[in-house]
């Protein structure tokens, strides 16, 4: 695309369980686009795609009443839920096809959406990739604040590249989008998968606040298995962990055979139970966690080798065909 042009924007918003919060952020992202348009920064069919991930309320009604009601609003439906990062690569490469660009974000009004006139501007000097991250997390409470950033630590520690305090808020070119679709797994961790896709990226910063209207639907289980998953999908270091844990209790093992081994020959052994036990039972409880983390691997290599659909679109607001 000559960026001397207008680009075509699609903000991708995946929704669950969505209702309370929709009628509230809706006209929000419908005023965002029609603001840049008039700033002359995107196209006139630009548009806002919701995605709704198997909801059991009322959010895929809504989303349809919203379509009908202003052209700029579009929606598709997956046949179930199959998760958040399901429904934002769903919405994405949906929006490839016709868009120029896309943001992705969530409709619980959380993430500054005045961000986005930086991160078109980005796009328009250049970058392909732009991601939003938080400068602070003031409105968090300790637990969370403390957890958050570990988590991020913890990733780049065991060799997940991620951008500090950035989750899946970010700007996407449709050149990225192309070279990215080639990206074939079925685990998806995208805030690490698309640092692996390369091309010119940058950064912008912004303050995010409370939640604007009901309940949170990434609770503390779920943001540690993001975070397993995440690990596993994108680093084997946990195994070379456990290689290097495995030699490290054999040293271990051979330097107490020998001592063992001694004391016997000099008659200084001491006959005891308990430190028999500790060890057993230590080292039981390494082995188990050895092969659980193993057993992870192995379950997604499981999982990968079925090749089976990440989405399936059930529904659509619009003509598939006249869209494109």
């Amino acid at each position: 695309m000559d960026r001397k042009t207008k680009p075509v924007l699609y903000i991708v918003i995946p929704c669950y369980n969505e209702e309370e919060v929709l009628p509230v952020t809706s006209p929000m992202f419908l005023k965002k686009i029609e603001d840049l348009v008039k700033m002359g920064k995107i196209s006139e069919e630009s548009r806002v795609m919701f995605v709704n991930d198997g909801s059991k309320d009322r959010t895929w009604e809504i989303i349809t009443e919203l379509s009908k009601k202003d052209r700029h609003f579009i929606g598709i439906s997956q046949s179930r839920n199959r998760g958040h990062q399901n429904a934002v690569l769903a919405g994405m490469m949906e929006a490839k096809e016709t868009c120029d660009i896309t943001i992705t974000i969530d409709c619980d009004g959380q993430d500054d959406i005045n961000a986005m006139d930086e991160m078109v501007d980005a796009y328009l000097d250049g970058c392909e990739v732009v991601y939003g991250v938080r400068k602070k997390r003031t409105t968090d409470t300790f637990f969370k604040r403390f957890t958050a950033e570990g988590f991020y630590k913890f990733m780049n520690f065991m060799g997940a590249e991620v951008v500090f305090n950035h989750a899946d808020y970010r700007l996407v070119s449709k050149r990225v989008l192309d070279a990215f679709s080639e990206y074939k797994e079925v685990n998806l961790f995208l805030r690490g998968m698309f640092p692996l896709v390369g091309f010119k990226s940058t950064s912008v910063y912004y303050d995010r606040a409370e939640r604007i209207a009901g309940e949170s639907h990434y609770p503390l289980k779920k943001m540690l298995g993001l975070a397993f998953d995440g690990i596993t999908s994108l680093s084997i270091k946990p195994i070379r962990m456990i290689t290097g844990l495995g030699m490290f209790f054999s040293i271990l093992s051979f330097i107490g055979i020998v001592w063992a081994v001694i004391a016997t020959f000099v008659g200084h052994t001491v006959l005891g139970w308990a430190s028999t036990v500790c060890l057993i039972c230590f080292m039981g409880g390494i082995q188990l966690l050895s092969l659980g983390v193993i057993g992870e691997y192995i379950g997604k290599i499981y999982m990968e080798t079925k090749k089976r659909p990440r989405y399936i679109i059930s529904e659509r607001t619009y003509d598939h065909e006249d869209e494109e």
